[in-house]
């Protein structure tokens, strides 16, 4: 699948062309809008402008229901829970329905707490299994590592081969804190898929990823909708 690119001057402008794109999938839109969040800091930037008065009172935040791409297995006010950094950055700052956002739960059991979310899924998408005319997500927001992985789909691990399960716990192929994460059919289940690479050692893994290289996982991306990446220069050209 050959992406469209959208290359920015730096991390600020990335942030607003994201934002923009976001506004104006919403404004095509109709009904509930599902958007499906990374963590990491550049899209931290892409949330707080989403929250400021330049956009805030753009978006129906009573359509908006947001989810998660992956979480860590910590609390919820951890330094490390990618809900803590979307809450301080995004939702304690939007008029969003506290029922609109779908955090992946912290307990009891990273298995348990996949199973939880998988629930939440299949409730708001209203089947058991996956319609490839019929998107989960309005649009999904990814990272890249630097070994090329996506959500908590690491290179190696066995949710990479999953197709049956939506949500997975990732045990012990990381160090702590443990991991749950979306696996790539749900991920897949998207109208639009966005990947937001800012900085210079981001280029090494996105030329491999320009060349098809399906060995990384985030190269395994497919999406029933488009795929977009969001670039700054540096990121762009190395």
């Amino acid at each position: 699948m050959q992406p469209i690119l959208h290359i920015e001057q730096d991390g600020d402008a990335l942030a607003r062309a994201a934002a923009d794109w976001i506004l104006q999938r919403l404004d095509a839109s109709t009904g509930p809008f599902a958007l499906n969040l990374s963590g990491g800091s550049t899209p931290k930037k892409l949330y707080a402008l989403l929250a400021s008065d330049a956009y805030r009172s753009r978006i129906p935040w009573d359509r908006v229901h947001l989810f998660f791409g992956d979480e860590r297995y910590v609390p919820h006010d951890h330094p490390d829970s990618n809900f803590l950094m979307a809450d301080e950055s995004l939702i304690a700052h939007v008029p969003i329905p506290a029922a609109n956002v779908h955090a992946i739960p912290s307990g009891p059991t990273p298995a348990e707490a996949a199973a939880a979310y998988e629930k939440t899924l299949k409730a708001f998408y209203g089947a058991e299994t996956i319609d490839p005319k019929r998107p989960l997500f309005a649009v999904t927001l990814l990272g890249l590592g630097p070994d090329g992985h996506t959500a908590s789909l690491f290179p190696g691990i066995p949710a990479l081969d999953e197709r049956k399960a939506w949500v997975l716990p990732v045990i012990g192929e990381k160090p702590p804190p443990q991991r749950i994460t979306l696996t790539f059919p749900v991920l897949d289940s998207s109208a639009a898929v966005a990947f937001l690479m800012a900085g210079a050692e981001k280029h090494p893994m996105i030329e491999r990823l320009r060349k098809g290289d399906t060995s990384i996982p985030s190269g395994r991306i497919a999406p029933h909708g488009e795929l977009h990446w969001f670039m700054d220069k540096a990121a762009a050209e190395g």
